[in-house]
């Protein structure tokens, strides 16, 4: 079993809540998103592995037994071409789950009229495979979903 924790502070959200229709409808994998807190923060790795992709809005974690997480930092921020997201780790290093990997703010992100909310995807998941996710508050660091 693979906890998954949720790379933001906020309010956790199903996948369908997601104004996207290809995460909402779990075309990128079943998982959960994050509504984050309206203040500058660092997203965090949601699982320990590899830092296997790694761009300013998003980045996606493999952990040992080859399972990869996707966070994507906002809907449509590829856009901003990396305007507001500074990196704190590098493509390829390893991280341990809770470090922290991009530094952002979702209210700037809000400001410039796009969603912030944070998509947490088990990437080639059975939807079956993943837990409920968390409901109402959830820290940085703090269990977003299981994946058996």
């Amino acid at each position: 079993m693979l906890q998954v924790l949720s790379p933001v502070p906020g309010t956790a959200v199903a996948m369908s809540e997601v104004p996207d229709p290809v995460f909402a409808q779990g075309m990128v994998g079943p998982g959960a998103a994050v509504r984050p807190a309206p203040h500058p923060q660092e997203a965090v790795a949601p699982v320990s592995g590899r830092v296997a992709k790694l761009h300013p809005h998003a980045f996606m974690v493999v952990a040992d037994a080859g399972r990869g997480v996707l966070v994507h930092l906002g809907i449509d921020t590829v856009k901003l071409d990396g305007a507001g997201f500074d990196k704190l780790v590098d493509e390829g290093a390893h991280v341990e789950a809770g470090t922290p990997v991009i530094r952002w703010d979702p209210a700037g992100i809000e400001a410039q009229g796009l969603s912030a909310v944070v998509p947490v995807v088990a990437l080639d998941a059975d939807a079956a495979a993943v837990g409920a996710p968390a409901e109402g508050e959830v820290a940085a660091g703090g269990a977003l979903f299981t994946w058996s």
